[in-house]
């Protein structure tokens, strides 16, 4: 007897032969979920496999060993000799400590697997808050179409900075509700105070409050005419007083008022003037002509759109991407914004020439939430992650490395521990930290602010070649020196010329040269 699946309510008689879906109705799941699932799944088990790039990934993971080690946070540089003295505020430690011990469990997997549930939590976000508010699949795959591009060069890179980004979500998702719940009350604040922790980024939660709660004012001013009534409106003064609480839960953490005075005075450090990520939005790039098609795209839907547009939306978005703008770092902060605003007055434009006659909610049952735990299982099972819990598969660094990592020339530095000061590219100073030899006293790494002016600028006049170059290499008594081959090539040329050094080892990426004779006795930089 052939038998079909109906879904009907558990007091509905079911006729002879149909099966009934006696699914609690609580578990029951429209269809929509299973293809967000597969969707979103799909995302998750590719950046599942993204190479773990030689970036500062590494040096934040040694920051995350020493705390655990330790058991307190430094209260100065501990891992870079020249910059030993410097005040230390850890804006990152907790995404830190949480990846190290990632790390020493799971390994290089484990570390993937986090980096891509960051990324398919933020997905999420977006995707449940587009299909909320337009109840259209189509076009909510179109914004989570648009976030990822927008993000995709973001999203290579693994650090702390994707903890603070899921935060930003789930506080726009808060803050775009149809009504408020008690919920928000504790959600908010809890928030922030996590992120707080997690990122220094934490201030852009701040300013999207603020810019919540100026508009929910400005709103109500151009409605009612009055000044008064801003003070008066119910939504604007809950907000406001989130907002303060949000602000006072960001003092739960290790440095209290210190945390704010090293965000704010972390953007005019002179030494990020020389890395490229923390210039302003460059236009010719693939990431600011899309941002720039974006917000030309968001200019003609506004256009379009029979939409009301709130004034804490436009100031979001005017802020945000001022800030994107001026950095291309935070252009990240933007993207969200300006993808839910895109895809909401796209899709009212759309129903403003194809109104949506009968709108019936989707159904439920309970099929759906069997598929839905079956696609989850899937794209968790195949990852590497999933590989080595299920069946104790491990995968060898140099695969889940990227190509541009110096794996081989640190294996030899282990193998020939160096005496001395070792002189090393920005960025390769986080990876040996990480895989090198036990207290190699590296030059620089990607903690840039942290490294004394002095410092910077001699590091920077050798990796130039500019004059006097080679004389730093006897002022901080430099012994080994390893470079990369693919932008150090004028270094590398002088380094074989010259009979003080010799090179003791090369491959495809890098360079090692150790010295030939003894050094005077190097200077102490100020910090």
């Amino acid at each position: 007897m052939s038998t079909t699946l109906e879904v009907q309510s558990p007091d509905s008689q079911a006729p002879g032969g149909v099966l009934v879906d006696r699914t609690p109705f609580c578990l029951r799941l429209p269809r929509v979920i299973p293809a967000f699932v597969a969707l979103i799944g799909g995302l998750f088990w590719s950046y599942s496999y993204q190479r773990l790039h030689h970036t500062d990934l590494w040096g934040h993971l040694a920051y995350g060993r020493i705390i655990c080690e330790t058991s307190s946070l430094p209260a100065t540089e501990p891992l870079m000799p020249l910059a030993e003295g410097v005040p230390l505020v850890d804006t990152a430690w907790l995404a830190q400590v949480l990846g190290y011990r990632v790390m020493a469990q799971w390994g290089p997997a484990g570390v993937q697997f986090l980096h891509a549930a960051t990324i398919a939590a933020c997905l999420a976000l977006v995707a449940g808050g587009l299909y909320r508010r337009t109840h259209s699949f189509l076009f909510s795959v179109l914004g989570l179409g648009l976030f990822e591009t927008l993000n995709w060069f973001q999203f290579q890179i693994v650090r702390p900075q994707m903890g603070g980004l899921v935060c930003f979500t789930l506080l726009t998702s808060l803050l775009t509700t149809r009504r408020w719940h008690k919920l928000h009350w504790v959600a908010i604040p809890t928030t922030l105070a996590i992120w707080a922790n997690l990122h220094g980024s934490f201030i852009v939660g701040l300013v999207l409050l603020g810019c919540a709660t100026i508009g929910r004012g400005v709103d109500v001013w151009r409605r009612t005419n009055r000044v008064s009534s801003m003070f008066r409106d119910r939504h604007a003064r809950r907000l406001l007083l989130t907002t303060e609480l949000a602000a006072a839960a960001t003092l739960l953490n290790p440095y209290g008022l210190r945390l704010y005075a090293e965000v704010l005075s972390f953007s005019g450090n002179q030494n990020l003037q020389d890395l490229i990520e923390w210039n302003s939005l460059n236009f010719r790039s693939m990431q600011g002509q899309l941002a720039a098609g974006t917000a030309l795209a968001l200019a003609i839907v506004y256009r379009l759109s029979p939409r009301r547009v709130s004034a804490g939306e436009l100031l979001a978005l005017v802020v945000l991407g001022a800030a994107g703008m001026w950095s291309a770092r935070m252009l990240i902060w933007w993207t969200p914004l300006a993808v839910a605003c895109f895809v909401l007055h796209a899709h009212a434009a759309w129903r403003r020439f194809h109104p949506l006659v009968n709108f019936q909610p989707p159904v439920r049952s309970g099929k759906w939430a069997v598929v839905t735990v079956g696609l989850v299982w899937i794209c968790f099972a195949w990852t590497p992650f999933g590989l080595h819990l299920l069946h104790g598969k491990t995968i060898d660094l140099k695969r889940c490395v990227s190509a541009h990592t110096p794996v081989a020339a640190t294996a030899w530095l282990r193998e020939h521990p160096p005496t001395g000061q070792v002189f090393n590219t920005y960025e390769w100073g986080d990876y040996l930290l990480w895989q090198g030899p036990p207290h190699l006293k590296i030059f620089v790494d990607s903690q840039a602010h942290l490294v004394p002016r002095e410092v910077w600028r001699d590091y920077m006049a050798v990796i130039s070649v500019m004059s006097g170059w080679n004389d730093n290499f006897d002022r901080y008594g430099v012994q080994t020196i390893i470079i990369d081959k693919a932008e150090r090539g004028a270094l590398i040329a002088k380094l074989k010329d010259d009979t003080h050094w010799k090179r003791r080892y090369e491959d495809s990426l890098a360079v090692i040269f150790t010295r030939q004779t003894a050094t005077t006795t190097p200077e102490k930089p100020h910090p």
